[in-house]
């Protein structure tokens, strides 16, 4: 049994342009910018046989899934598994304003060798947690959803992590990134990391 993910990162945010850390807010959404790299990510997708997009409930990830079908003309089904990490009390905050009030905390959040993956701030979710409800979501899909090709929108810590956990090298995910991830015999495997800047250049 062959299943294929393309997992997209939503296009550039409100928040993305501010320099704020955004977590589960909902009061960002996307940018112009934001709006081409989402057309962009429909325009890539567009001959890989998508059959439905799963989505982060928030606006800026349903935003660029919304976009990005107008050339895919598939189901958008909300799922609660591919939402963007909890970041607890940083949300909203400027990163010169988290690194003048965390310091050392929030070089570890950022560090991206995933040296502290149980790490998190208070009220928040560790990158160890993003991980496992990513992956439970993949797989309840692989093995339930119907469905051969899927992609799903969602957040760069998401593709992140799931980078990671495939042990592939550190790698910068730019918004509109699309991760392809084949799952194959309960087996998961990296496919590609395509970036629609470097795409459409």
């Amino acid at each position: 049994m062959c299943k294929e993910f393309y997992i997209f990162r939503h296009g550039e945010s409100t928040y993305n342009a501010l320099g704020k850390i955004q977590g589960r807010t909902n009061a960002s959404e996307l940018t112009e910018t934001g709006k081409k790299q989402a057309e962009k990510v429909g325009r890539i997708l567009a001959d890989k046989n998508i059959e439905i997009i799963y989505a982060s409930p928030l606006k800026r990830a349903l935003q660029t899934a919304e976009i990005a079908n107008k050339l895919l003309n598939v189901q958008i089904e909300k799922d609660e598994h591919f939402i963007e990490v909890d970041v607890g009390v940083i949300e909203g905050l400027h990163h010169t304003e988290a690194t003048a009030k965390y310091g050392e905390d929030y070089a570890k959040w950022r560090d991206r060798d995933n040296l502290y993956p149980d790490f998190c701030f208070d009220g928040g979710e560790s990158k160890s947690q993003v991980c496992k409800r990513v992956f439970e979501g993949l797989k309840q899909k692989a093995d339930n959803a119907g469905y051969d090709v899927m992609a799903v929108a969602s957040h760069g810590i998401m593709l992140g992590q799931v980078l990671i956990a495939l042990g592939v090298p550190d790698r910068k995910i730019d918004n509109g990134s699309i991760l392809h991830v084949i799952y194959d015999n309960q087996n998961w495997h990296f496919g590609s990391l395509i970036s629609v800047t470097e795409k459409e250049n």
